[in-house]
């Protein structure tokens, strides 16, 4: 069956099975190198180098920030337009969304490494720290461009319908870079540098692969003469906005989070204790690699089928994908949050040395009360990803900034007292905040829909 067939026709429960398990394996292998980081930096490199990335990645993840922003947004009228039969506008925008990614990424990527020392210290890097976040960060700017289609060719590869195809690519890349991960952190021992060069090494082979359907036109979406428009950058801009809003909001949050735990850290173990806190909160955002990349795996797989459907008017089916992907995630974020509540020293564990004992113990009491954000998270994701996925930009970033960085500062302010289990249960409370304001606002795209329901019959 072809991949407008599959949208079109295949039944919903089946179309989730076939395009949302390996969409959540390839997430999860996407996360998995992350994973693996996280234990080689903290059983080899110690809680310093832990400190320092958390630091600097959110930095590495606003260097990305521009290149999501055209991806993402370009993937939602790519599908609308298939939706609608106009293939050759689905090929421009395609066209034109690659060459901006490749301009935004060269841009980033020097802004970055002539102002990372700066920018460390604006995170809250002190000089202990400032001097590996700095070559941290540098090495992922040299890497940016390349970096950044890859990302983007993983969306182009689902709307293709080379679901298995990205699957297989992100799980080379996972093992790839644990790879080079175990021979430059554990051979040939070096420090956060050999980090950011496995996973950047492996990027761009894999980006390089990913490009093999698109340049050979065996993909549905294939390379044309790119014919750039106001209208169709200002549209790519609206349907990423969610997206690359939520990635700068939380960059901004991370560093107000950064600060906060420098000076709780303080307070709670004395002198040195900020890179403990900080350190802490770098296991919290590991250990979440074991669980929300399934959540978003889900999202991301369905988001072209629902686009698809909505650019046909085929409503009834889009609530039916919907309605899959709400099921599928309820049984994830049941799963998580049991995991990590019962299970916290064992995924402490595998981030913290066993040396590092105040971190290990922080850690442990950390993560059970991080993971009842879980219970919440699941319908966030896919309600936030719906309203991406049928051209509802402005809603879709109330969510996503409202999630990333208005709930979360306000909890830092009103869980200040409560000190450091006020930051572990800031995530609790932003996902359960973030819950209501997604059932206010699927309640006004309903009668959206009951509208254009009515309208439809009418026409026909």
């Amino acid at each position: 069956m072809n991949t407008e067939a599959m949208y079109a026709t295949m039944k919903p429960w089946r179309l989730f099975f076939v395009v949302a398990l390996p969409g959540m394996v390839s997430m999860f292998a996407m996360s998995v190198y992350s994973i693996a980081e996280g234990i080689f930096i903290g059983q080899l490199l110690g809680e310093s180098a832990f400190a320092a990335i958390n630091i600097a990645f959110p930095l590495v993840m606003i260097n990305f920030s521009v290149a999501d922003l055209i991806g993402v947004g370009a993937s939602v009228p790519i599908s609308i337009s298939l939706g609608k039969n106009e293939h050759d506008n689905a090929n421009n925008i395609f066209t034109c969304s690659v060459i901006l990614i490749f301009l935004a990424s060269v841009l980033m990527g020097v802004v970055l490494s002539a102002a990372a020392a700066p920018l460390s210290r604006m995170m809250g890097a002190d000089d202990v720290l400032l001097d590996i976040s700095v070559r941290y960060l540098r090495t992922y700017a040299l890497c940016s461009p390349l970096c950044a289609i890859f990302f983007a060719m993983d969306n182009y590869l689902r709307i293709s319908g080379y679901v298995k195809t990205s699957m297989v690519i992100n799980i080379f890349c996972n093992l790839l870079t644990i790879a080079l991960l175990w021979l430059f952190l554990g051979v040939l021992g070096f420090d956060v540098v050999g980090s950011a060069l496995a996973t950047c090494i492996s990027m761009c082979a894999c980006a390089i692969v990913a490009m093999i359907p698109f340049v050979k036109n065996r993909a549905l979406l294939k390379f044309t003469k790119p014919r750039f428009s106001a209208a169709m950058v200002k549209q790519i801009a609206a349907c990423g906005s969610p997206s690359f809003l939520s990635n700068i909001s939380g960059r901004i949050t991370a560093i107000l989070m950064n600060i906060t735990l420098m000076t709780l850290g303080v307070k709670a173990f004395g002198e040195g204790g900020g890179p403990t806190a900080v350190a802490v909160y770098a296991v919290l955002m590991y250990s979440s690699d074991l669980c929300w990349p399934l959540l978003y795996g889900i999202s991301d797989s369905l988001a072209p089928a629902i686009g698809y459907n909505w650019g046909a008017e085929n409503y009834d089916r889009v609530k039916k994908i919907v309605k899959c992907g709400y099921l599928g995630t309820t049984v994830i974020g049941l799963l998580s949050t049991s995991i990590l509540f019962f299970f916290p020293d064992v995924v402490a564990s595998m981030f913290a040395n066993a040396e590092d004992v105040r971190l290990l113990t922080e850690a442990t009491h950390a993560i059970r009360l991080f993971c009842f954000a879980y219970l919440f998270r699941w319908f966030v994701v896919v309600s936030q990803g719906f309203l991406s996925a049928i051209e509802k930009p402005k809603f879709a970033t109330v969510m996503s900034v409202s999630t990333a960085m208005v709930f979360p500062v306000l909890l830092i302010a009103l869980l200040y007292p409560f000190g450091l289990d006020g930051v572990w249960l800031n995530f609790t409370g932003v996902n359960a905040l973030a819950a209501i304001l997604a059932i206010i606002l699927l309640r006004r795209v309903q009668k959206e829909i009951r509208e254009r329901e009515r309208r439809k019959a009418i026409t026909e």
